[in-house]
């Protein structure tokens, strides 16, 4: 069982949501973030890349960057733009792209839910990535994103989530990217029941925000070496986070790029490649099945289906070893372009799915890169799978879109 929390949420005035709200920090670039501030001074990436306010050359990590966005979310605060709720609530959060439409509740959970396996991660982290987040938060003293996590499906949650979308909305507005963003607040009888609901769940899985969740841990640990405590929980023990129910959730594919075909030719690479692959040419950018992959190289793309005395058995393999990025990973990437750890190595490049096939395309035919990979995406139940079972998927093996807004709920720790 895990535990739940309601919290004080600090959220943007409705009529400035659309203009406060920003995509998470890790999905744009300096440049893109610095770009979708030029005409919207009052952006959340000013908190969350608040190095953009900065000169170029500036160490994104210096303890600069994070009191500027200190400052920022604190003026954020006293130009009134940003508000905090008047009484611990529940929230729920709605997203809409196209004719997706995903509903989860926003709550706190605990860090030691997190530390104690409860909830489940499926990704190692970079320490990194690690250190920026927990600065950001112990200087902010606030999380300012939400961790994306999912549970098997729940009828009665449902039923809740639903009871609750027929009130009016604290905040509604369609985002540039077209995706529209919906928050009410749950009403005390419904609060109760929804808290209940959630505690029943087993198991909690992260889908996206793994470094948010760790950061939050490490956070809530350093705070609790200089604090007495004082109750039972800490604002600090806990971090905000948005379950959404297994079968509502949209992942699309994370491909992949290498920079050159480590001294073939691209019929040479081919040619390799048929010891282990049934080759065809295809005029299909994507596939349309687990287990195939597409290359697109020298202009024309090519179906990859793995021979059938090399796949994975239910018998000799484990969850991970069935993904298409492991497939990828142990029968291309590494016998044969000699990249063996894609985190590090600077030859391969991850592209994610909302940037479609033609991204990957653009890449080769430029010269930037010498081939692409596209890939049928990690599902649900795969990734569900692979945390019960304790174990790590590669890096980048999921994309879920639409994206939590930044900005919208966010933690404060005192």
């Amino acid at each position: 069982m895990v535990k739940a929390y309601p919290f004080q949420a600090v959220m943007p005035i409705p009529e400035k949501a659309r203009d406060v709200a920003s995509p998470p920090y890790d999905v744009v670039t300096y440049r893109e973030a610095r770009d979708m501030v030029v005409d919207n001074p009052c952006s959340f990436l000013r908190v969350l890349r608040s190095e953009i306010d900065l000169p170029e050359d500036n160490d994104p990590y210096a303890p600069e960057v994070y009191e500027r966005a200190r400052d920022n979310y604190e003026n954020l605060k006293k130009q009134g733009l940003l508000v905090k709720d008047q009484e611990p609530s529940l929230y729920v959060y709605s997203l809409c792209m196209n004719e997706h439409r995903q509903t989860g509740l926003a709550l706190l959970c605990s860090a030691d839910d997190y530390q104690r396996e409860a909830i489940r991660k499926h990704e190692k982290t970079r320490p990194d990535k690690e250190t920026d987040r927990t600065n950001h938060i112990l200087t902010l003293q606030a999380h300012t994103g939400l961790v994306f996590l999912t549970c098997p499906d729940n009828q009665r949650l449902q039923e809740l989530l639903q009871e609750v979308t027929q009130q009016r909305p604290l905040i509604d507005f369609i985002a540039p990217d077209s995706v529209q963003h919906t928050l009410w607040r749950a009403a005390h009888h419904t609060r109760d029941q929804l808290l209940m609901t959630v505690e029943d769940v087993p198991v909690l899985y992260i889908a996206d925000g793994h470094h948010r969740a760790a950061a939050a841990a490490r956070a809530g640990a350093k705070i609790a070496e200089s604090q007495e405590r004082q109750a039972d929980i800490r604002e600090s023990d806990l971090f905000p986070a948005v379950v959404f129910p297994a079968s509502q959730l949209s992942i699309l594919p994370y491909n992949r790029v290498v920079k050159d075909l480590a001294g073939r030719t691209p019929a040479g690479f081919l040619e390799e490649l048929s010891t282990s692959f049934e080759i065809e040419p295809t005029q299909e950018t994507a596939p349309e099945q687990t287990g195939h992959i597409h290359l697109y190289l020298d202009g024309r793309w090519h179906r990859l289906i793995l021979r059938d005395n090399l796949k994975p058995s239910d018998e000799t393999s484990t969850p991970v070893d069935k993904l298409d990025v492991s497939l990828l990973q142990n029968y291309i990437l590494s016998p044969v372009l000699n990249i063996d750890n894609p985190r590090t190595d600077q030859r391969i490049d991850f592209v994610g799915g909302i940037r479609g096939t033609e991204e990957l395309i653009s890449r080769v035919d430029s010269g930037e890169a010498a081939a692409a990979f596209s890939l049928y995406p990690t599902t649900v139940n795969q990734l569900m799978e692979i945390a019960a079972a304790k174990q790590e998927m590669p890096p980048k093996s999921t994309w879920f879109e639409p994206k939590l807004r930044d900005g919208l709920l966010v933690h404060e720790l005192k």
